[in-house]
């Protein structure tokens, strides 16, 4: 049997290519080697921030507006909670020595949100203590409010995805580990949306474009009145720090008696068949006493859990959507670098128009290996 599509790999992008091309009318095979969702990749952990200004660039923009239509869809389609809005604080200030991701972040997030009309506030340093008094906040910091930013569930997300693409007609073969393009079916196309094992099915060069490293998310127990950090009090945030090269970064708390938060470091590579999945009680002793503790002084040190996840980054933190280096049928999907889940939809929604039209609505032209200095043979 040959098909229009194969995806390789079954988490928010391949899940959501996978539903969209089926729901077309595709025939369409998804393989992943584990059994998404899963805890092995980059989708585990309960909660992603999801915000309408994005200051890693314009270009994200126009994906994640559509992205907030298509989980509504979804939700509605599954019968799923999948997008929860709780409104969300960026904090950061002049003497800051950590960037969330891109140089900027924070003054370019205010551009777009001006630019996009996208409601927002700015608040003083008197301002967020007077609103959200649960930060720890400095005299030199500021913050930016987003009443629409909130989270995903986004192992909710991924599991409607695939019932939907089920539905729809698609194929799932789980637990099958794909070791080249080689052994794949005969199909028009193939997306390739493997996260952190994108580089086992790449050359060199564009393998080198893709670092995987370890993150590590944190429930930290909530001392006394735990509505105080339960939404509608407590949004989701974002904190570029002045004191260490750190971002962290959290969310209100869903279970009543914790709040999961974390920060993200690029420095250190893994194998992402040999990351370590156990956190250590002396990494959870450290984030408390130096990113939580001085931050948010109503959050305790006893860790309820933690959990570690791979992120699979560019050197300019952008995506990559365009064809193999060497296979014209092949799309390489690698929408991540700490910031994807939230656009996943309108990416997979977009690869399915490559696939079936040969051009995408959304304009993906900013996602090129070429961006990146990497051309094709």
């Amino acid at each position: 049997m040959s098909y229009d599509a194969i995806v390789v790999g079954l988490g928010a992008v391949g899940s959501a290519a996978t539903h969209y091309l089926a729901r077309r009318g595709a025939r369409v095979l998804g393989i992943d080697q584990f059994a998404p969702p899963h805890a092995f990749g980059s989708s585990g952990g309960e909660t992603r921030i999801t915000r309408k200004a994005i200051g890693e660039g314009d270009a994200y923009v126009a994906l994640v507006l559509r992205s907030y239509e298509l989980f509504r869809e979804l939700e509605r389609e599954s019968g799923e909670r999948l997008l929860e809005v709780t409104g969300g604080l960026w904090i950061s200030s002049p003497a800051r020595q950590a960037e969330t991701h891109v140089p900027n972040f924070f003054d370019n997030t205010l551009r777009a949100a001006h630019r996009y009309r996208i409601e927002h506030e700015t608040l003083s340093p008197t301002e967020i203590r007077r609103r959200f008094p649960q930060f720890n906040v400095r005299d030199n910091e500021g913050g930016y409010y987003e009443p629409d930013a909130g989270f995903l569930r986004p192992e909710a997300c991924i599991r409607a995805h695939l019932a939907a693409a089920r539905r729809h007609g698609a194929e799932l073969r789980l637990g099958q580990r794909v070791g080249g393009l080689g052994e794949l079916p005969a199909a028009h196309r193939v997306i390739l949306a493997a996260g952190a094992w994108v580089t086992r099915f790449l050359p060199a060069p564009a393998a080198r474009l893709f670092t995987v490293t370890r993150q590590v998310q944190y429930w930290f127990e909530v001392r006394g009145a735990v509505e105080r950090f339960m939404a509608p009090n407590f949004p989701v945030w974002i904190w570029e720090l002045q004191e260490r090269r750190n971002v962290i970064y959290g969310f209100p708390s869903i279970d009543g008696r914790s709040l999961k938060l974390a920060t993200e470091q690029y420095d250190t590579a893994v194998d992402p068949d040999a990351s370590p999945a156990e956190v250590s009680a002396a990494e959870m002793r450290a984030m408390h006493e130096t990113l939580v503790a001085p931050y948010l002084p109503g959050i305790g040190p006893r860790c309820e859990k933690a959990l570690s996840c791979l992120y699979t980054a560019t050197p300019d933190f952008h995506f990559v959507v365009d064809r193999h280096p060497e296979r014209d049928d092949v799309i390489v999907a690698s929408a991540c670098s700490g910031h994807g889940f939230k656009h996943s939809p309108a990416v997979g929604e977009a690869l399915s128009q490559l696939v079936l039209d040969g051009r995408a609505e959304l304009d993906m032209g900013n996602f090129s290996l070429a961006a990146r200095g990497t051309a094709h043979a």
